[in-house]
């Protein structure tokens, strides 16, 4: 039997060692003389990447976690030789009474409906002859051979895709408004936003570093519809992967002639270059990307004019996202009607989230919109761990807002989520339990926000500075119920005069919290207390007399010496030495420490 082992090889896995694991499990074919019967892929990111790193073998669908080097003999011998599964390595959830399932079959997968994510896992990256064997550049030919510019804007329009990078403007307008606004324009540019800054996402860096042909081809696609023959993607330094492997991808394009002069014959000349950012958060924002690739310090422009009318070197320019770029071959080759049937009324297609926070499944999932946060969390997901309760969902990162429990069964979709005060964003998804405190939630982002401002506006330069100060105020315990009402008016001031998208929605995470978690603002202010036993100036560490050993653990490692009492005895701490580390609880072995 002929087999083929995918490896993954996105940065979470690649970071855990599985290149070297897949230079060992080459090796150990080779040595039982089977390499003319097994093949080794090197792909993208699985997406499940709390499991990794990720091994998994065909035509059985086996899905080997946490690999390291010393399973790969037994694996080889037992699975590949002789073809028996090595069960004690396999995934948890595809053992089952009947025996071990396809990785494809676990809730995290069967629930999925891959589009952006399609190619990610599946074939090695730096291969353009996997690509092209799951329909790779066969969009572009269609194009180029049977449709019009228009046709193209037309077939993009139907389908209803909306730019995943978080605003979800129209794509098709987009392009037909770069297409319209300056028909004469000597030199028109199509841009891709991979600069990815908010904390907890990599969904496009996934799909750099596991189908970037699929990138350059729809940026090839959008190009021929307005008209425009370079590209440039906007990449941060950081994904040094993603960054190699969409170069490797570029040149295998230009050696194919599937990048440059005269594509397949048409006459349509399309080029496409990488510009590096260097991490900068407002760079997300697409004048200040555009500023950044013109070499200049990246801040936003005013708008009017727009970039489709104004945009890089003040040309004609279309930009948009790694994700809503990945749609694009697909959309052209199964049609709009086929893309339009996923998801809601307004929200078509699927959309990936980054899982992250206090989750089982931490990882990528791509589902179609309308998919309730029940789902996505309890079922994909696999819940909270250790028996915690769910808290809240942030999603759209620093510009997002906090979802509580009570709208769990809410459809995720771009209209709803603004209803309910938060954004889809570019697809970040941080899930938190009972003991996360939402205040302190707040203000990590704000933190962000305060040290991404560009500065070039005073609403967001200096308003987020203040918001940030008010926080600090009320997690010390010296804020006052004034305090709410001026935070909340300073929110509203942020979001209506600030320049650019990160000033308009750096106040989304105080608004959201404020709306679903007064209570907890409240109890920091009027009590002096967080309910989560989070901030520390708020907290002090008692001991339960009746629990307490007299064994002097906690007292031997209290690095202020605030603990006394005899062995055998009840200890005290002294609250007046007390920094609140937390060194004692976490060092008594009979709980008899507690936060109050």
């Amino acid at each position: 039997m002929d087999r083929k082992v995918l490896i993954c090889g996105g940065t979470g896995c690649t970071s855990s060692g599985s290149m070297k694991i897949a230079d060992k499990l080459e090796e150990a074919i080779k040595s039982k003389g089977i390499a003319d019967h097994v093949k080794v892929v090197r792909t993208g990111c699985f997406g499940l990447c709390a499991l990794g790193p990720i091994m998994i073998v065909y035509p059985e669908g086996t899905f080997y976690s946490m690999m390291s080097e010393d399973r790969i003999d037994k694996i080889v011998e037992e699975h590949l030789v002789n073809d028996r599964i090595v069960e004690e390595y396999v995934y948890e959830e595809t053992k089952t009474p009947d025996g071990i399932i396809a990785y494809d079959q676990t809730n995290f997968y069967k629930k999925q409906h891959r589009v952006a994510l399609r190619n990610c896992g599946v074939i090695n990256p730096e291969n353009i002859d996997d690509y092209i064997e799951k329909d790779g550049y066969k969009a572009i030919q269609k194009v180029l051979k049977e449709m019009s510019p228009q046709d193209v804007i037309d077939v993009v329009l139907k389908s209803g895709l909306r730019g995943r990078g978080g605003a979800g403007f129209p794509t098709g307008r987009k392009w037909q408004l770069a297409r319209d606004l300056v028909k004469d324009a000597d030199q028109k540019y199509v841009c891709c936003n991979a600069d990815e800054g908010d904390p907890g996402a990599f969904m496009d860096r996934s799909v750099l570093e596991g189908d970037p042909h699929a990138i350059i081809e729809a940026m090839s696609i959008a190009g021929y519809a307005i008209g425009a023959t370079q590209g440039y993607v906007y990449v941060r330094a950081e994904y040094p992967i993603a960054v190699h492997r969409l170069q490797v991808a570029i040149d295998q394009a230009r050696e194919r002639g599937m990048l440059g002069k005269n594509l397949f014959g048409s006459g349509f000349d399309f080029n496409l270059d990488i510009r590096l950012g260097a991490g900068a958060f407002v760079c997300g924002e697409e004048t200040a990307l555009m500023t950044s690739i013109e070499g200049k310090r990246g801040e936003p422009r005013p708008r009017p004019p727009f970039p489709a009318e104004k945009g890089l070197f003040q040309k004609p320019t279309v930009l948009n996202n790694v994700e809503t770029y990945a749609n694009i071959p697909q959309i052209i080759l199964k049609g709009a009607d086929w893309f339009a049937s996923m998801g809601t009324e307004k929200s078509k297609g699927t959309k990936v989230f980054a899982l992250g926070g206090k989750i089982h499944n931490t990882g990528l999932v791509e589902i179609p919109m309308g998919t309730t946060l029940r789902e996505i969390v309890f079922e994909i997901g696999g819940g909270i761990p250790n028996g915690k309760k769910f808290k809240a969902a942030q999603t759209g990162g620093p510009s997002g807002g906090c979802i509580p429990a009570e709208h769990l069964d809410v459809p995720i979709d771009y209209d709803n989520l603004i209803a309910i005060g938060s954004m889809m964003g570019s697809g970040g998804l941080i899930v938190m339990d009972e003991d996360n405190c939402m205040v302190d939630i707040a203000k990590f982002f704000l933190e962000f926000t305060v040290d991404e401002s560009c500065g070039k506006c005073t609403p967001c330069r200096i308003g987020t500075k203040r918001l940030y100060e008010m926080l600090g105020k009320i997690t010390s315990g010296e804020g006052t119920m004034e305090d709410l009402d001026k935070m909340e008016k300073l929110c509203y001031y942020i979001k209506n005069n600030s320049l650019c998208g990160l000033g308009q929605t750096a106040p989304n995470p105080v608004l959201s919290t404020l709306r679903y978690f007064k209570d907890e603002y409240i109890a920091h202010i009027k009590d002096k207390k967080c309910p989560a036993g989070v901030c520390s100036k708020l907290l002090s560490y008692k001991i339960v007399a009746d629990k307490c050993k007299g064994c002097t653990k906690c007292a031997r490692n209290c690095p202020v010496n605030a603990i006394t009492g005899k062995v055998k005895e009840a200890h005290v701490i002294d609250q007046t030495k007390c920094i609140k580390c937390g060194a004692c609880m976490s060092n008594c072995n009979f709980g008899a420490i507690i936060k109050e």
